[in-house]
Parts: structure tokens; C-alpha cells; sequence
């Protein structure tokens, strides 16, 4: 397996996991019609940055690629500003959200910088 290969599926792998990590975060919510709006945007976004990323992957053309790269950038924004709000709220379990904001972040991050390269070629 070469090393984009390598990295492809690892970040297939961590896209999913994070979106997992959403699922279980927001399911121990509390039952509350604010936290259950906040929770359903959260969990959009990160679905769709790892089904955008394995769509990404499955690309027929360099500007299909790019384009659903700047969707999972922007999901994994949008999971960044959710996350915050959860945090700066105080209402929520505080530690698990900003696991969650890092690994948000940091995939929001790598996956930018690969779309830049993708631009400039």
C-alpha cells in the first residue's frame, strides 16, 4: 500500500470513528429541546464529514474531489462551532466535547491542507 493510500484509508477510518464519538455524545445529551436542536446540527455535520470524505475519495474527477473536500471542511467547521457551544454553554459533559473539538479541528485541518495542494496543481 503506498503512503496516499495509507493515508486515505486511515482518514476514512478516523472520519467514521469521530462520527461515531458524535453519535454516543449526543445520544447522552440531556432531554432538552435546546440540546436536542444543538445535537441534531452536531450531528449532520459530523456525518457528513466522513460520508463527504469517503465521497471525496470516490471522486471522477479533480474538481468532483475538491469540491466534496471543501464540504468536509466545512462540516467539520460547522461540528467546531456546535461543539463550542456546548462547551460555553457549561451545560454539558465539557471534557468529551473538547476531545471532540480537537478531533474536529485537527481532521478539519489536515483535510484543508490536502485540498490546497489539490488546488494548486
Amino acid at each position: 500500500m503506498t503512503e496516499k493510500e495509507l493515508f486515505i484509508e486511515k482518514m476514512k477510518i478516523r472520519t467514521k470513528q469521530f462520527a461515531l464519538d458524535v453519535i454516543r455524545f449526543c445520544e447522552a445529551l440531556p432531554k432538552s429541546n435546546t440540546f436536542y436542536r444543538m445535537g441534531d446540527q452536531l450531528l449532520r455535520a459530523a456525518t457528513s464529514v466522513g460520508a463527504n470524505y469517503r465521497a471525496a475519495c470516490r471522486a471522477r474527477s479533480k474538481a468532483e474531489f475538491f469540491s466534496k473536500l471543501s464540504i468536509v471542511v466545512e462540516e467539520g467547521d460547522e461540528c467546531g462551532f456546535w461543539l463550542e457551544l456546548f462547551i460555553e454553554s457549561g451545560k454539558q459533559n465539557t471534557e468529551e466535547a473538547r476531545r471532540l473539538l480537537s478531533e474536529a479541528n485537527e481532521i478539519t485541518s489536515i483535510l484543508s491542507k490536502a485540498r490546497k495542494t489539490t488546488s494548486n496543481r
